[in-house]
């Protein structure tokens, strides 16, 4: 398996430097905390509106592009990640205007109990439909992104590598 590894101290590790500790995980896992990534592709995140998510979606890609180009997966993989969150957050808004999908209650400390039962309550849908066509825009990139054929080739080597290192 391919796990996300969170035991790593990301805030003292350049992945750049070491990419053979990176581990792609599931989904999105890890986004906001592999650097020197992170702090490279955020500042270009957005997803306020349509045009904001072109924007940001296609400034997004061509980092995604200018990693591929640079043989850098860990960058590249980043960049697909940032992308598959625009889809997901500015989908989250477009379906419930507050970004909460679970309700919970704001005048009392939830024990970790409670929050598990108050998870299964989704609030009920409320369609934003810029936001929806927000996420439409990040969800084409990402698909691009995520089917990209050298980005295919880099994460097959990148796991086939983690693999034998395990193996070893």
């Amino acid at each position: 398996m391919n796990k996300f590894d969170y035991s790593l101290d990301y805030k003292n590790l350049n992945l750049r430097d070491r990419p053979e500790l990176y581990r792609v995980g599931k989904g999105e896992q890890g986004v906001l905390l592999v650097e020197p990534y992170k702090s490279e592709i955020l500042p270009h995140w957005r997803f306020k509106n349509p045009e904001i998510a072109t924007e940001s979606s296609e400034q997004i890609y061509q980092l995604f592009l200018q990693y591929l180009a640079e043989d850098d997966f860990v960058g590249a993989d980043m960049a697909r990640k940032f992308l598959q969150m625009g889809y997901t957050r500015s989908r989250r808004y477009a379906n419930h205007k507050s970004g909460k999908k679970y309700k919970t209650n704001p005048q009392k400390q939830a024990t970790k109990a409670e929050e598990k039962e108050a998870r299964k309550e989704v609030l009920p849908l409320d369609i934003d439909p810029v936001k929806a066509k927000s996420a439409e825009i990040f969800k084409a990139k990402w698909q691009v992104a995520k089917n990209h054929p050298k980005y295919q080739e880099l994460l097959s080597q990148h796991k086939q590598l983690h693999s034998q290192a395990k193996a070893s």
